[in-house]
């Protein structure tokens, strides 16, 4: 196949070359109230809305890279029988589900891949079916929009995610199966639940882990990502047997907004970064812990003053811009419960974020970043080259009710390297 991409991102900043995506669909709605908790949700979504402003978010990143959606991929895979059969019986596994594999066989490809992720609908033929409460017999995947989570490129491999919740584990299964069978894509994966599958504690998602620069990595020790799932990571990176540096940021477990480390600190540039200053640099209680390591061992294991301090340390001096600006704890909390630290890199000083943290956006423009609207950069009443440093601002009312923005949305596959 033609246009093979080589997967490798070595930075969260490195101009975008490949990005995997997937457009909300039924399966936002496939939701009640009653059920909305064990989808991982404090609300339920509109999703003639949240299709308006995903919009503008696939349409600014097809400007700047080649998109690839996670149905289309699916679709790719499983028009080879083996392969789908293959992916059947580890998904009906996994979810002690396999009486549904017969039926699964039967659909075609793209009702495959529809049900997949929209939901099986429960057939009420059996006495036990008839008195369910449940409406599918596989359970929707509401949250796989949220790309980011279920995989991790850190350089030249792709780290199968450990989900936290049980909900969300197919979808790590689905992006490993695209990246084992999609050949498009040339990638060497890990799966770490794998080789860590004794270990039930051993999670970790993609939202807690930032590829700062080649040789470090920062992950959030969240209640997504806990120290045994960092721990294996730490494992992998030891069989590299180069130098790497690990910088881990403890989070709170509440409010949800805490859910990863993406949702209170990101990249912007080379010598900028988005941070809840509350967390990241006043906070005496949530540490930050140096993991080094060489030649395939942990040399030392150290607390930090903070995580901007440590990065300096390492040679990345880093000029902080503060969520929600700098005046007003409560505006700080509200626009980081909003996304707004959540920004998402196409290149160097140049990224995207919700339009609705005005706050988070003016300070921004005090260091340099332009502010430009989605719907001019579409429509290209903008030309975003002739700007150094920009801003593109998505709408997000809907979108980020789901408890993430554009980094969350967004799956990088390829990058170019930073010129450091």
């Amino acid at each position: 196949m033609k246009d093979i991409i080589n997967i490798n991102v070595s930075s969260e900043i490195g101009e975008l070359e490949a990005v995997i995506l997937h457009r909300p669909g039924n399966e936002v709605e496939n939701m009640t109230p009653k059920n909305a908790e064990r989808a991982l949700y404090s609300d339920i979504l509109n999703l003639s809305v949240a299709h308006e402003e995903y919009s503008q978010l696939e349409k600014i990143l097809k400007k700047f890279s080649t998109t690839f959606q996670v149905t289309d991929l699916l679709k790719d895979i499983v028009a080879e029988e083996n392969v789908k059969k293959n992916i059947i019986q580890k998904l009906c596994s996994n979810e002690n589900i396999c009486h549904l594999n017969d039926y699964l066989m039967t659909l075609d490809k793209d009702e495959f891949a529809r049900q997949i992720i929209e939901g099986v609908p429960l057939k009420k033929e059996t006495l036990t079916g008839y008195l369910s409460n449940e409406r599918y017999s596989m359970q929707p995947l509401h949250n796989f929009f949220y790309t980011r989570d279920a995989s991790v490129t850190i350089n030249n491999k792709v780290l199968i995610s450990n989900m936290a919740k049980k909900v969300r584990e197919r979808e790590a299964l689905i992006m490993e199966a695209l990246f084992a069978h999609h050949p498009k894509f040339n990638a060497q994966t890990v799966n770490l639940a794998a080789y860590h599958h004794s270990e039930n504690q051993a999670t970790f998602e993609g939202g807690d882990v930032l590829v700062a620069r080649e040789d470090i990595l920062l992950i959030g020790n969240s209640v997504r990502t806990t120290s045994q799932g960092i721990d294996a990571i730490v494992n992998t990176i030891k069989e590299n047997k180069g130098t790497k540096h690990i910088l881990v940021q403890e989070l709170p477990y509440t409010p949800e907004s805490f859910i990863h480390l993406d949702m209170v600190f990101t990249f912007l540039d080379k010598d900028k970064c988005m941070i809840f200053e509350p967390l990241i640099i006043n906070s005496s209680r949530f540490i930050c812990i140096h993991i080094h390591i060489e030649d395939g061992e942990v040399i030392s294991i150290k607390e930090e003053k903070n995580l901007l301090s440590a990065l300096t340390d390492l040679g990345m001096d880093l000029e902080p811009i503060s969520c929600g600006g700098r005046s007003d704890l409560y505006v700080q909390e509200r626009e980081q419960w909003h996304s707004g630290a959540n920004f998402f890199a196409l290149a160097p000083g140049k990224v995207i974020g919700y339009d609705r943290n005005v706050h988070t956006l003016n300070e921004m423009n005090k260091f340099g970043f332009e502010i430009l609207d989605a719907t001019d950069v579409i429509s290209d009443k903008v030309d975003v080259h002739s700007y150094e440093k920009f801003v593109i601002t998505i709408k997000g009312s809907e979108l980020s009710r789901g408890g993430g923005g554009a980094r969350c949305m967004t799956m990088p596959v390829a990058r170019k390297k930073v010129d450091w």
